[in-house]
């Protein structure tokens, strides 16, 4: 489970409004500005995948902003809850790397939320959510999509979200075609 909270952290972690990495070790990622979540971050909605009108996300933000491998990353994220959230919402997460499905997992969403000092149930009213994660040292290069589809006890949808992150080797930024 640790490695879900990892990955889940992941999906909220790279890229700074459409300059995710620069310079020598990662290279920039488009977004689509419709389903942008507004922030510091490369989260966005998932398309045709709307949730129920449950939560409100005002912004993501990471600092340092880009992530560097080996490193302690903080994400903020402020938003509004509008619907109770209760014990039994869980989380499908899938984390690909290019094409290769690297992680496909179920997840118990009030378990999870105890690592940001919250529990279920969840009440109506304003969040701010604070959490730092310890990015491993060797990343591998490559493209990494995260997808967290997140429902309610009942299967309702809360919301959708989706990262895509492309990390490149050290000075091996002209291998991705940029000559």
């Amino acid at each position: 489970m640790r490695f879900s909270v990892a990955a889940l952290s992941a999906l909220l972690a790279p890229s700074a409004a459409l300059s995710l990495f620069n310079g020598d070790s990662q290279q920039a990622i488009t977004s689509n500005d419709d389903l942008k979540i507004p922030g510091e971050s490369p989260l966005e909605h998932c398309p045709d995948r709307k949730g129920e009108g449950y939560i409100e996300i005002n912004s993501v933000d990471l600092a340092p902003n880009p992530p560097a491998a080996g490193q302690d990353l903080v994400i903020k994220a402020n938003g509004t809850v509008k619907k109770t959230i209760e014990e039994g919402a869980y989380f499908d997460l899938v984390v690909k790397y290019g094409l290769i499905r690297l992680l496909k997992t179920r997840a118990d969403l009030c378990e999870q939320m105890g690592e940001v000092d919250l529990k279920c149930p969840v009440e109506p009213g304003d969040r701010v959510i604070t959490k730092t994660v310890q990015l491993p040292k060797e990343i591998p290069p490559g493209t990494y999509n995260v997808e967290a589809d997140v429902f309610a006890a009942n299967g309702e949808r809360i919301t959708c979200l989706t990262a895509t992150v492309k990390f490149s080797l050290p000075g091996m930024d002209f291998l991705d075609g940029e000559l």
